[in-house]
């Protein structure tokens, strides 16, 4: 008899919707950046998209233990660029460098949107938007532009409720047994 094991993807889509609909918020304008976000990106974003990674990786499901092991790195990392600075442990990166920073970001992104293909609709307006919302922010940065930030956090916003949905659709599909909330399957 095989053991039944519970679908990670909502855990890893939950923290990684949250985190970017929170963050983006601030890409908007709406608040400063503060202890708030850091401490969301840390545990929910870092933290848990890594343990709904290794669940995937228990699945033997490839595509979502690499993408919420490395975006949970993801977020792990962009709050380590914030706080060792602000700890004497490192210098801040300068703009150079957080461009190539979002830019590799953004190829990751769009190799793994060409894998949603095989998925959902869902899924794939995630990791679309997401490679969107990676090279907005990483032009922003280059031209210091905060017009193109505040318009990167609005798109920001959007994928993090894409993902947010996609979470929920999972776990509301499951409980009642057949579609309640659509991510319209590849046809």
């Amino acid at each position: 008899m095989s053991e039944k094991l519970a679908n990670p993807a909502p855990l890893g889509l939950m923290g990684f919707g949250m985190t970017t609909v929170l963050l983006n918020l601030h890409n908007a304008g709406l608040f400063p950046l503060g202890s708030m976000i850091l401490a969301v990106g840390l545990f929910y974003g870092g933290i848990a998209q890594i343990i709904a990674g290794v669940m995937e990786w228990k699945q033997g499901n490839t595509f979502g233990t690499t993408a919420f092991i490395s975006f949970g790195s993801f977020w792990l990392s962009l709050v380590a660029l914030v706080v060792m600075p602000s700890m004497g442990w490192a210098p801040a990166p300068d703009t150079s460098a957080m461009v190539a920073y979002l830019v590799m970001w953004g190829i990751f992104t769009g190799v793994m949107f060409i894998g949603t293909l095989r998925i959902n609709r869902a899924l794939q307006f995630i990791f679309g938007s997401l490679t969107i919302l990676f090279f907005l922010l990483a032009l922003g940065d280059a031209l210091d532009s905060s017009v193109i930030k505040q318009i990167a956090g609005y798109e920001g916003i959007v994928c993090g409720f894409a993902a947010i949905y996609t979470a929920l659709a999972q776990v509301l599909n499951e409980l009642y047994g057949r579609t309640v909330a659509p991510l319209g399957p590849v046809e």
